[in-house]
């Protein structure tokens, strides 16, 4: 019997305490919010009890940001995507921010088993001066346990309507995009981190991040794990760090050193990481 779950997830400024309120219908649900840095900022984290996704499976994830308010949600483990015979498995993600509001979307990576056919798509609209830092990581296959991804589709979909859109359909059969150097150069971990900003970015100040950025994404000796990255601006509302690797974890470890200075150079923030990362 496959799963349709759907998550609300609203937000709120109260008097300085940014407040959630939510609903849920099937197997999703919300760990209770924290505050370790502070009440202008809530710290959620998303559990999905069945602990993956097969074919006919939909979860339905939708947070809505209000003014003024701030919140950093994750997820405490990988999202996987399992062997499908038939129907996609389906995980939707709406992001929706109000002038002024700041959303963390940092959910752990996805896997893509062997065998899945899975459609995985973010939305996300941005209002006046609401600015958005979230990631997408996506590993292919469980290499580590020899099981490669050789079979089964991955469709991803990441969209902010009318600035950006990123569409790519891996296959496990299309050995050219998975092991050509103009592909995936027999990489199987790839993933794009991005701050989004309602409105255009200050020039300077964009530029600031982008050093700021690039300066951690140098400064470690990725040659030993063969991780990939690069930061760019590709228009005046984005900034985007995109990577490759031969496993999740390098990939990861790079992306949350950028993430961690990303939003000290754009909000002055300098708190650590998620608890749930740490268990």
């Amino acid at each position: 019997m496959p799963w349709h779950a759907r998550l609300s997830l609203n937000y709120r400024l109260q008097e300085d305490k940014t407040v959630l309120q939510h609903a849920h219908d099937g197997p999703l649900r919300i760990f209770k919010s924290l505050y370790p840095e502070g009440e202008s900022v809530c710290h959620n984290v998303i559990v999905h009890p069945p602990g993956g996704i097969v074919g006919g499976d939909t979860l339905d994830i939708r947070v809505n940001v209000g003014a003024g308010a701030h919140a950093l949600i994750s997820t405490p483990g990988a999202t996987r995507f399992y062997r499908s015979d038939d129907e996609p498995g389906t995980q939707a993600v709406h992001l929706q921010l109000a002038d002024s509001a700041r959303l963390e979307w940092l959910p752990l990576e996805s896997l893509a088993y062997p065998g899945c056919r899975a459609v995985n798509r973010l939305e996300m609209e941005l209002q006046g001066a609401a600015e958005l830092i979230g990631w997408d990581i996506l590993g292919l296959g469980l290499p580590s346990a020899g099981q490669p991804f050789n079979e089964g589709s991955f469709r991803q979909h990441i969209e902010w309507p009318g600035i950006w859109r990123e569409q790519a359909l891996i296959d496990g059969r299309d050995h050219r995009l998975l092991d050509s150097p103009v592909g995936l150069d027999g990489q199987r971990c790839m993933g794009t981190l991005w701050l989004a900003s309602g409105q255009a970015l200050e020039p300077a100040r964009k530029e600031r991040m982008l050093e700021a950025v690039r300066a951690v994404l140098d400064a470690g000796d990725r040659s030993a794990t063969g991780a990939r990255v690069a930061a760019s601006c590709p228009n005046p509302q984005l900034l985007v760090v995109r990577g490759v690797a031969p496993l999740v974890e390098p990939l990861m470890q790079v992306m949350q050193l950028a993430w961690r200075e990303l939003r000290r150079a754009a909000w002055g923030l300098s708190g650590g990481s998620p608890r749930i990362w740490q268990v």
